[in-house]
């Protein structure tokens, strides 16, 4: 038997309506989504789109601008009554109605999208979409960019503000990539549409000024060195006091962990958040759990100059830390694996299916991964690996300490 998901409970249409609508007012928007504007009892607009609402019938407004929370809440007890919600271009892309789907369920939000900034942008500059990373900088760190920073590149980023451009060029000249190009594409689809071009180093030395609702399209020159997404950075590359799963090690685990997109890791005992912060770069989400106020400031930074600066940070011991946090698809315990009850937490909230990767260099870390993997299964593997350093005018290969990884996966049942 089949299971449908988020199936509507009852015959009901929805009552909330997500409208997309460009820089042109309401003759962006389609006839099939007009009549949703004129004969909503509430509008939910954002500041700059009041002007639009001139000429149609009384309505009660709400402004985003009252506060967030304040807003949804008021959503919320409407609850049946048509509410029509204008939003910028598609709401499912970076938009409101993805945010808003946390709060509603499917059957009472209906969405009618008008042309993301993503596709006006790419048909402007003639990019072929599926070969561009489109990511959003408004509301979000500038140093979100880092990670997508790859040779030759072609990003469209959505920005929170006309400032968002100068902090743009000075994070790629930054980064090494000198001589970058910067489109910047203002009201987009409007009356005051522009296009320019100029390079990173135009944006720094005195560009014109910009509106503050554009979308900027960035083109990557080579650069001589760059922070790949295969997992297995420089140690060079984190700041760290030492406690730092190797370059070598840590592709390892990483490749035992299995990351995917979206997927959340509880990294336990987290050091310099090296795993985490790797993990993330590959597409996932994560949570670092640290208990040394010293380890967190590097996990921080480490986050935030590799271009992950949504990491989650917990300060605290495994195992109480670990409780509240929302349910893992994968845990990665780099320290306290002998800790009491560390692993029984770990095991527990891990979500069915998931993984759980584990590595010692004690030899009272290594019992208890043998120990475990007697009971439950799964790889038990020990790397050693050397690396060649200078020994007067000669080299010779200097050994690291040899690590034990167990590798498990969680049951379905």
């Amino acid at each position: 038997m089949t299971n449908k998901i988020d199936e509507p409970s009852n015959g009901d249409e929805p009552w909330l309506t997500i409208v997309g609508i460009g820089d042109n007012g309401l003759s962006s928007v389609t006839p099939e989504a007009l009549p949703y504007v004129w004969q909503a009892e509430t509008i939910v607009v954002a500041e700059r789109l009041d002007t639009v609402l001139e000429g149609l019938p009384p309505k009660t407004v709400i402004n985003w601008a009252e506060g967030y929370r304040d807003v949804i809440d008021r959503i919320v007890s409407l609850r049946g009554t048509p509410v029509t919600i204008l939003a910028t271009g598609d709401p499912m892309h970076f938009g409101i109605g993805s945010t808003l789907r946390r709060h509603f369920e499917p059957h009472e939000m209906r969405v009618m999208p008008s042309p993301s900034a993503f596709s006006l942008a790419a048909a402007r500059l003639g990019w072929a979409l599926q070969d561009v990373e489109q990511i959003s900088l408004h509301g979000r760190p500038v140093e979100t960019l880092i990670r997508h920073l790859q040779p030759a590149a072609r990003l469209l980023a959505l920005t929170s503000d006309a400032a968002t451009i100068r902090e743009v060029a000075e994070l790629v000249i930054a980064r090494g990539y000198t001589g970058s190009h910067i489109h910047v594409l203002e009201h987009m689809g409007g009356d005051r549409e522009r296009v320019s071009l100029f390079t990173v180093e135009d944006i720094l030395d005195g560009a014109p000024e910009f509106a503050d609702f554009n979308t900027i399209g960035i083109h990557l020159v080579r650069a001589p060195e760059f922070l790949p997404l295969v997992p297995g950075l420089s140690d060079d590359a984190f700041v760290h006091d030492g406690q730092i799963t190797k370059r070598e090690i840590r592709a390892v685990t990483l490749a035992y962990l299995m990351p995917y997109r979206n997927a959340l890791l509880w990294d336990v005992g987290a050091g310099s958040g090296s795993i985490s912060v790797e993990w993330m770069r590959a597409g996932g989400r994560a949570v670092a759990i640290e208990q040394k106020a010293e380890r967190i400031a590097m996990i921080q930074q480490n986050a935030a100059e590799l271009g992950v600066p949504a990491l989650q940070i917990v300060e605290g011991d495994a195992p109480a830390a670990l409780e509240g946090l929302k349910a893992p698809d994968a845990i990665f315990i780099g320290g306290g694996v002998t800790g009491e009850g560390v692993f029984e937490a770990c095991w527990e909230a891990l979500k069915p299916g998931g993984r759980l990767v584990a590595n010692a260099v004690t030899v009272e870390g290594e019992m208890a991964l043998t120990s475990l993997q007697a009971q439950l299964g799964g790889e038990l593997v020990r790397m050693s690996v050397s690396r060649a350093e200078p020994v007067g005018r000669f080299s010779a290969f200097k050994p690291m300490m040899p690590v034990t990884l167990w590798s498990v996966q969680k049951g379905w049942e």
